[in-house]
């Protein structure tokens, strides 16, 4: 019988499928329910050994020997502290080498990974209270036996906390657990990597969304009709164009209508990923409820990136290097999957608004210059863009990676100073007086075209499903000010340009839209009703469920 706690069980159980075979363990109490579960298994090789100085550099020897992952069982405390001469040791090798400790909850360690400083990976697992819990959990695990064989071997260490009573072990069966794999590129020399092949033919529904990309990429054109059509694309404005064909790009506008029956028709089987900073809420909510059978992320680093709880593979290789190497070996099916999304994508009308933020940043997306470089400055400009087609062969920038608009207007100032492009600057009233000093340089010239949306506060968080806060909440959530640009905006040397209705709207886009750089460095000021702004847009969502 196995350990009543969770987190025990998943451990034996990740342990056996990373290929962990032989195990060193050591006496004491609170390491009982490892001790337990692990004789269940009978794939496993236990070794009892009483000193723990030694224990650790008996699994280091057997590790050495069998050139794989070998486990030593401790408790946490002193246990865990004569492990540290052959973890480190382990280290100098490039041995991989698995501490694992018994903690109490809470943790009696003063720094839960105290290995941090040794190892190639150290993860603290909490008590397992909830769903939420376990995939934590699956996900350290994962992460920590994955990390001792990535870009050369080493030791790492798992944490485990137990709460009393430590000794109940009345489960007949250990759980199946997610397994993680990670692929350091395409290379069979490495790694077979046929069985993604054929798992990637096997799963009809594949979809790709790709992250936030800095840079515009064009796939080979023998390549791009077959992976346009066997995968259904979503990207966002921030993705910049780096997909193939026609991609989906409204998902907020689809999802948000979408009964549970239509989703989970459309959800997919195979999920692959790219690229950084995923903005819509809702994909994220869909792909969290409706998981995939298996989701792979692609990404130089080969870092993991468990967004939606399901991720099973890593490959760790150029995201089109990785699609150009396999479209050659997708079995060709009818595209009926994409052109499920593609036709509800189709029937969605163009947003219309009254005079407003969302109006504002619409007319300026369909007015800026082939050519140009145009700066999302924080999350609801980022969302209001998203709205609106994605204007042909221009760059867009963002600082969405920690999902905040800290330094945004620096980093855009940084951006423009380098570029012989028009550099267009979209950016909320409280992330511009919050970064203004970012002016207060003499670097940047005059390719500059500032737009600054001054709604006396953000409006996007009104918006927000269940936010219903009241008066006095809603000053200190929405950073509400009456403060205005113009001053500091001529001081800085901008020509200054203010809107307060949809008539001077029309009559000064022209003039900041103009594809010639002018003398000085332009700045728009748009003044918007903070309460009607999120009222319209509202009415807007409301309005898709209608149709």
């Amino acid at each position: 019988m196995y350990s009543d706690k969770k987190s025990v069980r998943q451990l034996i159980a990740l342990l056996k499928a990373h290929g962990v075979t032989k195990v060193v363990v050591c006496p004491g109490s609170q390491n009982v329910p490892l001790i337990q579960s692990l004789l269940q298994v009978p794939t496993f090789s236990c070794y009892p050994v009483n000193d723990h100085r030694t224990a650790g550099f008996f699994a280091l020897g057997l590790a050495l020997h069998e050139a794989a992952p070998v486990a030593v069982v401790c408790t946490a405390g002193n246990g865990l502290t004569n492990m540290l001469p052959a973890a480190a040791e382990a280290s100098k090798q490039q041995v991989p080498l698995v501490v694992i400790s018994a903690d109490t909850v809470p943790s009696r360690m003063k720094e839960p990974l105290a290995f941090d400083k040794i190892v190639k990976k150290a993860v603290n697992l909490p008590e397992v209270q909830s769903e939420a819990d376990a995939m934590t959990c699956n996900r350290l695990i994962n992460e920590a036996l994955l990390e001792s064989k990535h870009h050369g071997r080493g030791p790492v260490h798992i944490n485990i906390q137990l709460s009393d009573p430590v000794f109940g072990c009345n489960t007949a069966e250990l759980d199946e657990e997610r397994v993680m794999e990670r692929y350091q590129g395409l290379n069979m020399y490495e790694q077979d990597y046929q069985p993604l092949v054929e798992r990637l033919n096997r799963l009809k529904k594949r979809m790709v969304v790709a992250g936030q990309m800095n840079n515009i990429y064009e796939f080979d054109k023998k390549h791009e009709m077959t992976l346009s059509k066997q995968f259904v694309w979503l990207t966002e404005n921030l993705s910049n164009h780096t997909t193939p064909g026609k991609p989906v790009r409204r998902m907020e506008e689809l999802l948000f209508p979408m009964d549970l029956k239509t989703q989970e028709n459309l959800a997919p089987e195979l999920l692959i990923t790219f690229g950084g900073a995923i903005v819509s809420r809702r994909l994220k909510y869909f792909l969290r409820k409706h998981k995939p059978l298996e989701h792979w992320h692609v990404s130089k680093d080969g870092e993991v990136n468990d967004a939606f709880g399901a991720l099973t593979a890593i490959i760790e290789m150029d995201p089109f290097e990785f699609f150009e190497k396999i479209a050659p070996l997708i079995e060709d099916v009818p595209p009926l999957y994409p052109r499920q999304w593609s036709q509800l994508e189709e029937k969605l009308a163009e947003p219309r608004f009254p005079y407003s933020e969302m109006l504002v940043v619409g007319v300026l997306m369909a007015a800026v210059p082939q050519g140009c470089a145009l700066h999302l400055g924080n999350s609801s400009v980022v969302r209001y863009a998203q709205l609106f087609p994605l204007p042909t062969d221009v760059e867009i920038q963002s600082n969405m990676g920690l999902e905040g608009s800290e330094g945004a207007l620096a980093s855009a100032l940084g951006y423009a100073t380098a570029s012989e492009k028009i550099n267009y600057i979209v950016i909320g009233d409280v992330s511009f007086f919050c970064g203004m000093n970012a002016l207060w340089n003499s670097n940047y010239g005059s390719n500059i075209r500032m737009m600054v949306i001054n709604n006396g506060g953000n409006a996007q968080l009104q918006t927000l499903p269940g936010f219903t806060p009241d008066e006095r909440t809603l000053r200190f959530v929405t950073g509400a000010h009456q403060a205005t640009a113009k001053a500091w905006a001529e001081d800085r040397g901008f020509t200054y340009l203010s809107v307060h209705n949809e008539e001077e709207l029309q009559a000064a886009m022209p003039v900041f839209t103009k594809a010639d750089i002018t003398r000085q460095p332009l700045f728009l000021e748009v003044f918007t009703d903070k309460a009607a702004d999120a009222e319209e847009l509202k009415l807007y969502y409301k309005s898709l469920k209608k149709n």
